[in-house]
């Protein structure tokens, strides 16, 4: 059996379903809790988490390389992005809302193109 959304491979048995569709755990975690870049509530909580810790933010090694992709650049738009990063969208996708959250990246219009960078 094969993913509806990204055609993985499932095995029988593990398929979840989701709106009539047999999804894998990755896309069924996706479609019930889909990334946010823009989320008050986590840019809030990201705040009051690093007031309370007041040392430096650790960032993953997928973080570190859009920091670094986007200070080399100045500023890509999303799939120049992920090409750069060298991994799949939705990783990138995640990690940069998770960037935004702690306000270390944004996207913003530049003519009639969106472009991710640096806060």
């Amino acid at each position: 059996m094969k993913c509806d959304r990204c055609n993985q491979d499932i095995k029988e048995g593990d398929e979840r379903e989701f709106h009539d569709q047999n999804l894998c755990d990755d896309c069924y975690m996706d479609a019930l809790s889909p990334t946010r870049t823009c989320d008050p509530w986590a840019v809030y909580t990201a705040k009051s988490i690093s007031e309370k810790n007041s040392g430096p933010v650790q960032l993953n090694e997928i973080q570190t390389k859009i920091i670094q992709v986007l200070t080399e650049t100045g500023g890509v738009e999303f799939p120049e992005l992920v090409q750069k990063v060298g991994c799949n969208s939705k990783a990138v996708e995640r990690e940069f809302a998770a960037l935004r959250h702690i306000e270390k990246v944004r996207a913003e219009m530049r003519g009639d193109r969106k472009v991710m960078r640096l806060w």
